[in-house]
């Protein structure tokens, strides 16, 4: 395989991406592309790279990019989470994909975790165009969320928003939150398994901020993204985590259980589990099991 390092406007400024394209086989068609981004506050770093380099082994081009305002992304200031930004940096990655000569654009692939789990939902729903959607440990609802995270951290979090967003509106720098801390803290995953789960996913020798702006603590609890898998026509496949302290796995099912085509596999799993060890190579496995049920490629 190889890996190109390419950008792509999104909103007036530029995203870093990773372009991964299998060897090709002489004669062979070209790939099935996969368009890949993080959660919560993380970028491509943070394990995305072991991801794609299965899949790219599998035979799928893989476009792994970082959102504005964070990682090797164009945005200023840094380290701003909206909701809205991010589903327009979705839509011109997918849109970046189709454009590029290396790959099959006409076959598209959305894959997304955690928050971004929730991203790939709501973007499939709204192109109408994918070939597939794969969906690990998503965020789906608002309110779910909030909920797993207490009332102690919950009322530290918002006071910290509220604080953010009445500076703004003079000019302040941002006030920011952590992404993720011990429980009781003021952060935005405060579980038990949050933050040792979160920091082992970050590269080694390589500073990855652990915050956001604290005002994306105000606007997580009206996104639900889990109500468009309804809308979803393409064939998804839903990875649950029964043990998943940040995006409930009971309101989540109750969601993607309303995909059309959608494949649910529940794991015997924490939230961050997943990215790393035994279950990352059951999940990564099963995850390839499906694009070549659903969108096959040729193996290089």
């Amino acid at each position: 395989m190889k890996r190109l390092d390419i950008q792509f406007p999104s909103g007036g400024l530029q995203c870093s991406a990773w372009l991964y394209v299998p060897e090709a086989q002489a004669g062979a068609a070209k790939a099935p592309v996969i368009v890949m981004a993080h959660g919560l506050g993380a970028v491509r770093t943070m394990r995305l790279d072991a991801f794609a380099e299965r899949f790219c082994q599998a035979g799928y081009a893989c476009l792994v990019f970082d959102y504005r305002h964070f990682g090797d992304s164009e945005g200023q200031p840094r380290q701003i989470l909206d909701v809205n930004k991010q589903l327009q940096d979705w839509h011109a990655a997918l849109a970046c994909a189709r454009s590029r000569p290396e790959v099959d654009g006409s076959q598209t692939i959305l894959w997304g975790s955690s928050f971004s789990g929730g991203h790939v939902i709501a973007v499939g729903a709204a192109d109408g165009k994918v070939s597939a959607v794969v969906s690990q440990c998503p965020f789906t609802d608002g309110l779910a969320s909030t909920l797993a995270l207490g009332p102690v951290s919950g009322a530290k979090v918002s006071a910290l928003a509220l604080a953010d967003v009445l500076g703004s509106w003079v000019g302040k720098a941002p006030v920011m939150v952590p992404l993720c801390g011990k429980p009781g803290s003021a952060a935005l995953m405060s579980s038990h398994d949050a933050e040792p789960g979160y920091l082992a996913l970050k590269p080694p020798g390589k500073a990855v901020p652990n915050e956001v702006a604290a005002r994306f603590g105000l606007q997580i609890t009206t996104y639900y993204p889990g109500r468009r898998a309804a809308s979803l026509t393409c064939p998804a496949f839903f990875v649950v985590c029964d043990k998943d302290t940040v995006a409930p796995s009971g309101r989540t099912l109750t969601h993607v259980s309303k995909a059309p085509k959608g494949t649910v596999k529940r794991y015997a799993q924490g939230h961050f589990d997943i990215y790393v060890g035994a279950a990352f190579e059951q999940v990564v496995a099963d995850e390839i099991a499906f694009l070549q049920r659903t969108v096959p490629a040729v193996r290089a």
